[in-house]
């Protein structure tokens, strides 16, 4: 056995005092990848299906997570572990509740709300800066290569794809400053002769955005699934790149309850989590015509709608450095308050390294 002290190389844990971490069945060798490693073709972390097995705690916790959305799929892990069980086995009455980041962070601080499944978003280190006691505690996931759910500009008919000046255009986008995609955006617009600071915002609803960008009234916009088929392979439209491979950039937030109030609770959490993850998501779950079919009515989606995308890579793993990438690009964008946060500040990765059993 090993500890997992309250400060490490990990920028982990905030709890009370050192927890004892044991070896958990079926999470090996491949249950935990190093942080430091940001290659693209990363293989993501995962045990066994079933594992890790659930501890049940003594009694029943009930717990609130808050996230902008029950339909999206990067949600779907929450909705399959409540719809399947994983989080009762562990002793868990779950609820979710919709609430947008904004109005859920000052709960979560307070101990109102117990997490939140979000995005470390400019908000998010703000309030940290403001006293906050929240931190980063798992992953969601990172796109397929595949994917071309990000920044897409028009070129024209005849233009060049291969270098597209981006400096003073137009950009559509319903989520506005201050979200994650800034950091892709940053590295996108780098390329492309433009920055965060030297392009034009115009914020606009779901709806919208598509529309705006094929009548000309934003240059470029940033389209998430499965609204970029609308112009894959069309002349005049060019994909300049999305959120970085291997690299997730939100997850489960937690505060100060399920931090080092109750944190075998918080454990308990990303337990029945991963074991999700392994159990239904462990590789390209849009292979099983029966499981989409599943997957369809749980979120609310034309199954035909899930299938045109491919499958996200399920991720609880936080890799090391996303926190200062996405704050450098925050302060591009204008809307960073005060210094930029350490990542001993923002991530705790020594819950969910608890529950695969890794020792440090």
């Amino acid at each position: 056995m090993a500890c997992s002290s309250a400060a490490g190389p990990s920028g982990a844990a905030d709890a009370a005092e050192p927890r004892t971490v044991s070896p958990v069945e079926g999470c090996g060798e491949g249950s935990w990848t190093d942080p430091a490693l940001l290659a693209r073709d990363r293989a993501p972390a995962r045990c066994d299906p079933g594992a890790p097995a659930a501890e049940r705690l003594d009694g029943t916790r009930k717990l609130t997570v808050a996230t902008g959305t029950l339909n999206a799929e990067y949600v779907a892990p929450l909705r399959v572990a409540l719809d399947k069980g994983e989080f009762a086995k562990e002793g868990l009455d779950v609820t979710l509740k919709v609430l947008p980041t904004p109005d859920a962070l000052p709960l979560l601080a307070k101990g109102d709300l117990d997490a939140l499944w979000a995005a470390p978003e400019a908000a998010v280190m703000n309030g940290v800066k403001g006293g906050f006691d929240i931190r980063w505690v798992a992953g969601n996931f990172s796109p397929d290569p595949a994917s071309k759910s990000g920044l897409w500009v028009r070129t024209g008919d005849g233009g060049s794809t291969e270098r597209v000046e981006m400096a003073g255009r137009r950009l559509g986008t319903m989520i506005g400053k201050g979200s994650v995609i800034a950091y892709p955006m940053q590295r996108a617009l780098g390329e492309h002769g433009g920055g965060l600071d030297r392009i034009q915002y115009q914020q606009l609803g779901s709806a919208d955005v598509l529309t705006a960008l094929e009548n000309g009234g934003v240059d470029s916009a940033w389209l998430l699934d499965p609204v970029w088929r609308k112009v894959d392979g069309r002349q005049g439209y060019t994909f300049l790149g999305g959120q970085p491979m291997g690299e997730p950039l939100g997850g489960l937030l937690y505060g100060p309850d399920l931090l080092s109030g109750d944190t075998d609770a918080g454990v308990a959490l990303i337990r029945a989590y991963i074991r999700t993850v392994n159990t239904y998501f462990a590789a390209d779950y849009k292979d099983d015509p029966e499981f989409v079919g599943y997957l369809s009515k749980l979120l609310e989606q034309d199954a035909a709608v899930l299938r045109s995308t491919p499958s996200l890579r399920m991720d609880w793993e936080i890799r090391a450095g996303t926190t200062d990438r996405l704050q450098s690009a925050y302060e591009a964008q204008g809307v960073a308050e005060g210094s930029p946060l350490p990542e001993s500040r923002t991530v705790n990765r020594a819950l969910y390294e608890e529950a695969v059993g890794h020792q440090r």
